[in-house]
């Protein structure tokens, strides 16, 4: 039986850092918590699950505070989470099953990472981590700002999940003033730095800086393949902000390089079709996110209801609008399996079954 030391960096937490802890401390062996300038109750409240509490000074890089994290750690295996992240029961279960089987020679175990949920709990967007890695590999932590963990060797897909779960829906600025300091400072962009700086702009609706970073990210025609599909979506997000429908579909379109087509972007295409009640052509973009099987090894970022739901509702709207209501009543069946409460698809089950009397 392997023993796992839980990792974290935090600073002012009080709000959250609770709730993690009390849902993981029973299954780890060791809490290493590394404080970066608390000044509310954080440490009082790590004190009740852990002895083990660290101060960092501050230096404008998530990846240094998380390396002196792991440095400190005297496990067999490092597991991270951030404050705001919460482990189900029954997750909690399997990470303490997972330390009675995991085979010695595994290097890192993924898990996914639920980044929400809708009000019946359902997953709407989640993507994959690599969560617990082996000490002895002194696996590192890259990037100042939306650090990673370079792994390697033998990697494990577990279906273990992540909850994140923010009190705070603000957006904060943290991230874009180290960002533009860099920047200021002439500081040397990688093609991550590059992706991540755009995501900060659009976050704070900066659409136009936005755009500028993720063309430059896709010209470096570098990183993540996963980064640049994103990269795509998020331009078609900013162009449609900015009233350019032209560059909305041009890069809903430049997606298609990068991989076979994927159910989200076959949803925008349609969704534009919709718009110009282009009802045919709208149909043949969301029957291919219909018939899409999302896969299972993938590491990006998926909008589930693209992979599930979505794409019926609207094809039910789609066939109600070409008069063909059998089809119409099909397709939003279909999409009552996966929300049989939602509102409109009860609404479109009750106007339809009257059409079809």
């Amino acid at each position: 039986m392997i023993k796992l030391s839980l990792c974290m960096i935090v600073k002012n937490e009080e709000e959250v850092i609770g709730r993690c802890l009390k849902s993981v401390h029973e299954v780890v062996d060791e809490i290493i918590i590394v404080d970066t300038g608390s000044t509310d109750r954080t440490k009082e409240i790590c004190s009740e699950y852990t002895e083990k509490i660290y101060d960092f000074e501050w230096i404008n890089d998530f990846a240094a505070a998380r390396n002196f994290a792991f440095s400190l750690a005297t496990m067999d295996y490092l597991f991270w989470l951030d404050a705001d992240d919460v482990l189900q029961t029954e997750d909690s279960e399997k990470i303490r099953e997972l330390k009675e089987t995991l085979d010695p020679t595994i290097d890192s175990i993924t898990m996914v990472y639920c980044l929400a949920q809708d009000e019946q709990g359902n997953m709407t967007s989640s993507n994959r981590r690599n969560r617990i890695v082996k000490r002895l590999n002194h696996f590192q932590w890259r990037g100042f700002v939306h650090e990673y963990l370079e792994v390697g060797g033998k990697i494990s897909n577990s279906d273990i999940v992540v909850y994140h779960k923010p009190m705070k829906s603000h957006v904060s600025d943290r991230n874009l003033t180290i960002y533009n300091s860099r920047l200021e400072r002439g500081d040397h962009f990688s093609p991550r730095d590059l992706y991540y700086f755009a995501n900060e702009c659009l976050d704070h609706r900066l659409y136009e800086q936005a755009v500028e970073y993720y063309e430059k990210f896709l010209d470096t025609n570098q990183g993540w393949i996963e980064d640049k599909i994103a990269a795509c979506g998020k331009l078609a997000d900013c162009f449609h902000h900015l009233g350019n429908k032209e560059r909305e579909s041009y890069y809903t379109l430049k997606s298609f390089e990068y991989d076979t087509p994927r159910a989200e972007f076959c949803c925008r295409m349609g969704f534009g079709f919709m718009q110009q009640n282009e009802w045919e052509k709208a149909v043949f973009w969301y029957r291919l996110a219909s018939e899409m099987t999302r896969p299972n090894d993938n590491w990006g970022f998926f909008n589930h209801a693209c992979w599930t739901w979505l794409p019926h509702l609207q094809l039910c709207v789609c066939y109600y609008r070409l008069g063909e209501y059998l089809q119409a009543y099909k397709h939003n069946e279909i999409a009552r399996q996966y929300i049989p409460d939602n509102e409109k698809v009860l609404f479109n089950r009750r106007l339809l079954e009257g059409l079809l009397n």
